[in-house]
Order: structure tokens, then sequence, then C-alpha cells
């Protein structure tokens, strides 16, 4: 598999140099890092060129690094059913910068877009339908960025008073702030429901 990645990788230098910025070889596995301007003519190659075939879209995803002046890391998977190769590719995307959408040359890139842009709230030129998929209408935030509140902003419930789904501030109770940092396996004495009736049939 080694060999064969790397004639993946001397093909790349070779047709596509001007195009990608870098690629390595690790784990079994071949990354190409490429550019925002770039990234619709590796793919569409990627696809059509007939010693690579990478005609499955398998996923995209994105990486957040809120120290990083380009703060996303764009990640694509894709696979050759011909050839039985993958690749990754990646592309370093700035918080206000808009990444070209690919669903003109994979259309199964809508929703992996939508999802992108729903979790990190990376955008996408040319997308057909650019709209949350994940989360609810009028949710704030980015539930998949760093900065993001582990508890988020609001919590959805439904009222049983006014018969309706209803959207509350978060309010964490007190007692969930307290944390026992004891090993769950000694020393913290857990009652859960049902236990107690063993123990009072043997009394």
């Amino acid at each position: 598999m080694s060999t064969a990645l790397q004639d993946i990788t001397a093909q790349l230098d070779a047709r596509m140099s001007d195009v990608v910025v870098g690629h390595v070889i690790a784990f079994g596995e071949l990354t190409v890092t490429t550019t925002l301007a770039h990234l619709p003519a590796l793919v569409r190659w990627l696809q059509t060129d007939e010693a690579m075939r990478f005609s499955t879209l398998v996923d995209i995803t994105a990486v957040d690094y809120p120290g990083r002046a380009d703060r996303f890391e764009v990640v694509y998977h894709f696979l050759s059913m011909y050839r039985n190769h993958r690749i990754r590719v990646k592309l370093m995307a700035g918080e206000d910068d808009i990444v070209p959408s690919i669903t003109g040359i994979h259309p199964s890139a809508n929703w992996f877009e939508r999802e992108v842009f729903d979790m990190f709230g990376i955008l996408f030129s040319g997308h057909p339908d650019l709209r949350r998929l994940l989360t609810d209408y009028g949710f704030r935030g980015h539930p998949l960025r760093k900065d993001f509140p582990t508890t988020g902003y609001t919590e959805v419930r439904y009222d049983e008073t006014l018969k309706r789904v209803v959207y509350e501030p978060v309010s964490l109770v007190q007692e969930y702030r307290q944390f026992d940092f004891m090993s769950p396996w000694e020393g913290a004495d857990y009652v859960l429901p049902g236990d107690e009736k063993p123990k009072e049939a043997a009394k």
C-alpha cells in the first residue's frame, strides 16, 4: 500500500504541484494539503484522472484551532473504489474565509457541507442550500467550536402547562456543580433507583 501511495504523491508532484501545498504519508495514510482557491481543481483532478479515480466522497469535517490565525482545518476524505486507495485532503481557513463548495463535483457533499457549517460556522460559496442541518431553527452558536460553552446557551423542553416546546436560557442547578472526583468503584455511595429493594428484603 505504501508503494501505491508513493506513486500517487509522485503523480501529484508531477502534475498538480501548483495546487498542492504539501503532502505526507503517515500510518499508512496519505494527507494532501491545498488552498481555498485550488480546492475545486484538485478535487476534480482526483475524481477524473484515470490514475486516481477517487470517485467517492466519504466525509467532510473540520478541526478548530482557536489560537491560530487560520482557525480551521477543513478535511475531506475520498475513496477510489477502482484503485482501492484512500486520500485525505485538507486546507486551512480563517474565521472569515469562505470555502468553495464541491457539490458541483460531488453532489453528496451537500449535507456534509451543511453539517460543517452548522457545527463550525464555516461558510461554503456556491452551495445550493446552505442552512443548519443538526441544530434547531434559531440555534445560537456552533457546537463544535472550542469556545462554545459545554452547557450551550439555551435548553429545550416540553411545557406541560403551555402544551408546547419552550426555549429557555440554560440554568444549572447548584447540586450538579458538586463533583465527586473519587473512584466510581470505591468511596462514593451511589444509590440507584431499585437498589434499595434488595437491601430492604435482606433485612
